[in-house]
């Protein structure tokens, strides 16, 4: 079973080192980021960390489709540039989908900083995906190829695009979530601060939950964000 790791990234210079060999460590067949017209040296570092390089619009959603189109694993698995899995994570992907019943999944994460509050955040996202089956991009979505396939692939959208995926495959198969950890940069929390980051994410699933399109969403949360 070989593990195609896809990696969106857009100006991730700091980062993308890292996270590509740390997808070797953890056993990935081939390592793809998909580059979103980056200006700074990402491309470049990719390369020379061993990735293959695939361009194409600025889309976390396109980027991962165009990735997921020439990757040839059995498997995939979509991991953000400042997240990075354990070595030997792929083994415990291989252990999971040795139940047929399978489908694909998640693993906890390990967010890097010190604090009670992220802790509680580390918690309250694996039991997301244990009670309500739905993992986020930042937990290192993976997923059998014909599951992917079937699914439609990530949805043409500027956001949610990872929640819209997982609420479609979730009723088709079983999905697993594995102990990895995968490790995620606390940037976004310490820019904007815990509680507000997670209030906005709470705000933006519940208006999405209203009918709110994601392109209206997508405005709003450009606005906020920097």
């Amino acid at each position: 079973m070989r593990v195609s790791f896809v990696i969106p990234a857009l100006n991730e210079a700091e980062s993308i080192i890292r996270a590509v060999e740390a997808a070797w460590r953890a056993g990935a067949g081939e390592t793809i980021v998909s580059d979103g017209g980056s200006s700074d040296d990402t491309v470049a570092l990719a390369n020379r960390a061993g990735a293959r390089v695939v361009s194409g619009p600025r889309s976390r959603a396109r980027q991962q489709n165009l990735a997921a189109q020439v990757a040839r694993g059995d498997v995939l698995l979509f991991q953000h540039a400042d997240n990075w899995l354990e070595p030997g994570a792929v083994n415990q992907i291989r252990a999971a989908l040795a139940n047929r019943c399978v489908g694909g999944g998640a693993f906890r994460q390990r967010i890097e900083a010190e604090g009670r509050l992220y802790r509680a955040l580390e918690r309250g996202n694996a039991m997301r995906v244990a009670r309500l089956k739905l993992p986020y991009g930042d937990q290192g979505i993976f997923l059998r190829r014909e599951i992917f396939l079937a699914a439609g692939g990530f949805p043409d959208v500027p956001i949610l695009e990872d929640i819209l995926l997982m609420q479609k495959v979730r009723r088709r198969v079983g999905l697993a979530l594995l102990p990895g950890p995968i490790h995620v940069s606390a940037r976004r929390w310490r820019r904007h601060g815990v509680v507000r980051q997670t209030l906005r994410n709470w705000a933006l699933l519940a208006a999405h939950g209203m009918g709110v399109s994601p392109e209206r969403l997508a405005r709003f949360y450009t606005r906020h964000s920097s």
